[in-house]
């Protein structure tokens, strides 16, 4: 067997171990608990109790403040990292396929790169975790901001910017659009499922997906219009987004109906622990 062989073959092995299949499991509820945080902390900006910043870091400072925060976030850490690693794998299992033709070629490159966009989602989310844990944790909208300057200074940089935006965007739209067509079933294995968890499943995705892409969505207009208005100050992230649907007509019900969304995605992910299916 090829060198490139035996690492596809160790990373195929990896991903499908019971020790890495359980940690992507505390992963994956530690993904859901953040995101329940969120949704929480929007709850109280739409309310006007708002405290920390309605983002993951808001999220991940609120749980270091609690009893017992700092050893669950060094578990949610080393969770998300091994979640990391499970979706890598993934990059593995579907490496044969880069070189077939047609469909096949098609579907193997899209899901690898689905495996890597979310393999980095989630060790950015592990590194902030353990940022957290050590107390070294800052604003993620001030980190954007920080970046989006830097950027700008770029050649092309406002350009770069305003397309980093549009990926966002379309990200969201994708997120509405996998919730409208249940596609987020393809994430779950609940074949052994009752019917009335199945219908749980499905009414969590239909509500907790399009809430995320509403979300997303509003993220990736500000940074497309911090590089329309050459302000990096508008690239404000997620809590940015969350403040901008509360500035809008009606928007302390818009942000409570994105809240409980977010919460719904955070069960969902509650759900993909206990029936986990790779994509």
């Amino acid at each position: 067997m090829s060198g490139t062989g035996s690492v596809t073959g160790a990373a195929g092995r990896a991903g499908n171990s019971d020790a890495l299949e359980n940690l992507a499991r505390v992963g994956l509820i530690a993904y859901g608990v953040v995101h329940l945080l969120i949704a929480w902390l929007s709850l109280q900006l739409a309310w006007g109790g708002g405290g920390q910043s309605a983002d993951q870091s808001g999220a991940l400072a609120t749980l270091a403040d609690s009893p017992v925060g700092k050893p669950l976030l060094w578990v949610l850490a080393i969770g998300l990292v091994a979640l990391a690693l499970w979706q890598a794998a993934e990059v593995f299992r579907w490496r044969s396929g880069w070189s077939a033709s047609g469909d096949q070629r098609k579907k193997a490159l899209g899901r690898s790169g689905k495996a890597v966009a979310k393999a980095i989602v989630y060790l950015v989310l592990a590194v902030a975790a353990f940022r957290a844990a050590t107390g070294g944790g800052q604003s993620s909208s001030g980190q954007q901001q920080q970046t989006a300057a830097g950027v700008f200074g770029w050649p092309a940089g406002r350009w770069l910017v305003g397309l980093v935006g549009l990926v966002v965007v379309g990200v969201g739209i994708y997120h509405v659009v996998k919730g409208v067509t249940k596609k987020f079933l393809e994430q779950v294995d609940l074949s052994s499922a009752p019917q009335s968890a199945r219908r749980t499943v499905t009414r969590l995705g239909q509500v907790g997906y399009p809430a995320k892409g509403v979300a997303l969505g509003v993220v990736g207009a500000l940074f497309v219009w911090a590089a329309v208005t050459f302000d990096p100050a508008k690239a404000s992230g997620l809590d940015g987004a969350m403040r901008t649907i509360l500035d809008a007509p009606f928007g302390r019900v818009l942000l409570t109906l994105v809240a409980f969304g977010i919460a719904a995605f955070g069960a969902f992910c509650f759900v993909r622990a206990r029936y986990p299916e790779r994509t």
